[in-house]
């Protein structure tokens, strides 16, 4: 901010700003609806299109981890052709990738179809958090856009097990994909009469598809290796591909130190603020998608609840963490952001922990919803603040840059939150079904079929004795709640980290002490 400019002389929003939010709310939350809206449709469509374990994980965030590999990238190029236009081309491919998704007739295709749903994803993502940060330039106006927004995309993925649910009590699974169709439509009409235009004229370097490449090489290679070492144990092949996933990591990070105009600013990381917001969006985003992941399939597969039934158990956390967002920034406003975040940290990390140490029976399902209210309600105000520091950490010309990063770490996070705990419990469910199926009924190919996973156990209950279901069951809960502690681990290492570094985080996040050189066209 120039010396002379103050808070107070900064323009605020108007009608036309606070629309233009509410619509740019549309795509976070379908982006992140993706996320999850496959979670309940996921015993319909291993019934259908049979995929194996692995093939099942990488249908489900193979979707993630695309984003987070071209987030970036797609940041920069935002920062150069005009953010609203990546916008409205990201939200066309997004339609027809929706399209193809839902008449896919193969696991193969399925994952293709996830795939590119997920590099059109990436332009939506860093555009609606840049857009915003010239939208809004009053600091507490600012704030509060950030959280709206956050709270959409959190939404969506809130309502994206309750949407998928419903379609699947009337429609195939191929229906939860083709609701982001209208969505977009209504994009690319409104966008252009409510969004600015905005563009980084001083970019002059050309953009690195290489880096962009080669960290996407290196995470899925890293995720191949961890789901293969779930699935069958740390074979050879697991174990090279997880280390050729961290030296692709190494590389990337050389890379960026040695080029002149890099794909990643890591001057942007300078501050120790910043990479600890980023850890706490990392941390927190693998605990709701790993947990949301497996609760899903918990009160169906488990629980034998409908689709439907268990997206409106979805909704308290969801609700829960809604007001905890809302209530965020006013109490961060009086308390300062870090004992904010620690402290929400802290309660998801609890309500987990309850749940790893929780009991099998009925009162197994008020349990799970117990501790994702707590997660929920704890770690959405964290995600919400942690973007504001983030992005308002940044100089004007680099917020593209910004928003993507911290969108990245989420995006990325949610994957690997799925890959991470999801690998874990299939661990313990692969591990407890053996010790089921040792005698001659594990050799048949329904044993193996139970064996992968558990939707396959439910499906092929006919052909295995009477006690495999049952045990299925009881190696799933086992899973879930390993996963969950191993979550709560997680959350507590960042809320210590969180509580030591972010006390000093400004009530609101100041604008960066920089002249905005770029271009705002309306």
């Amino acid at each position: 901010m120039p010396p002379d400019e103050t808070a107070d002389d900064l323009p605020r929003a108007g009608r036309r700003e606070w629309t233009g939010l509410a619509l740019l709310a549309l795509p976070a939350m379908l982006v992140s609806m993706d996320l999850t809206v496959l979670h309940l449709a996921v015993p319909a469509l291993s019934a259908e299109l049979r995929p194996s374990s692995a093939q099942l994980l990488w249908i489900v965030d193979v979707y993630g981890f695309m984003i987070a590999g071209f987030l970036v990238l797609m940041g920069t190029l935002g920062d150069r052709i005009g953010r609203r236009r990546l916008l409205l081309l990201g939200a066309a491919g997004f339609g027809v990738a929706s399209v193809l998704a839902a008449f896919a007739t193969s696991p193969g295709a399925l994952i293709a179809a996830r795939a590119l749903l997920g590099v059109c994803g990436a332009t939506l993502a860093p555009s609606t958090v840049a857009l915003i940060r010239h939208m809004f330039h009053d600091p507490g106006q600012r704030t509060r856009a950030i959280s709206l927004w956050f709270m959409s995309f959190m939404a969506g993925s809130a309502i994206g097990p309750l949407i998928g649910g419903a379609l699947l009590g009337t429609f195939w699974w191929g229906a939860a994909f083709l609701i982001g169709v209208p969505v977009m439509l209504l994009l690319l009409v409104a966008g252009p009469a409510l969004l600015p235009e905005y563009r980084d004229t001083t970019a002059t370097g050309r953009l690195d598809l290489t880096s962009a490449l080669l960290a996407l090489a290196a995470v899925l290679s890293g995720m191949y290796g961890l789901k293969k070492a779930a699935e069958s144990g740390p074979a050879p092949v697991p174990v090279l591909a997880m280390a050729a996933g961290a030296l692709g990591l190494l590389l990337f990070v050389r890379r960026q130190r040695t080029l002149p105009d890099p794909l990643i600013d890591l001057g942007l990381f300078a501050g120790r603020t910043v990479r600890v917001a980023l850890l706490a969006l990392t941390v927190g985003a693998v605990a709701v998608g790993g947990m949301g992941y497996l609760a899903s399939q918990y009160l169906q597969l488990v629980l034998d609840l409908t689709p439907f039934e268990a997206g409106l158990w979805t909704l308290p956390p969801f609700l829960v963490g809604v007001v905890t967002t809302m209530l965020a920034p006013a109490l961060a406003n009086r308390v300062r952001q870090g004992p904010v975040i620690a402290g929400g940290m802290t309660s998801a990390a609890l309500g987990l922990a309850v749940l790893a140490l929780a009991g099998g029976g009925r009162a197994e399902l008020g349990i799970v919803i117990g501790a994702l209210v707590c997660l929920f309600g704890g770690v959405m105000p964290v995600l919400a603040l942690g973007v504001d520091v983030v992005v308002g950490a940044a100089p004007p010309e680099r917020t593209g840059a910004a928003s993507a990063i911290s969108e990245t770490t989420q995006e990325l996070g949610i994957a690997l939150g799925i890959a991470l705990l999801g690998s874990c419990a299939t661990f313990v469910y692969r591990r407890g079904m053996e010790d089921v199926l040792a005698d001659s009924a594990g050799r048949s190919e329904a044993a193996d079929t139970a064996r992968a996973t558990m939707g396959g156990a439910k499906g092929a209950a006919a052909d295995l004795p009477a006690d495999v279901l049952a045990a299925a069951g009881q190696a799933f809960t086992d899973g879930l709640r390993v996963a969950a502690g191993a979550g709560a681990a997680l959350l507590l290492c960042g809320a210590v980290v969180a509580a030591a570094v972010l006390r000093r985080v400004p009530r609101h996040s100041a604008p960066a002490d920089h002249r905005d050189q770029s271009t705002v066209r309306t």
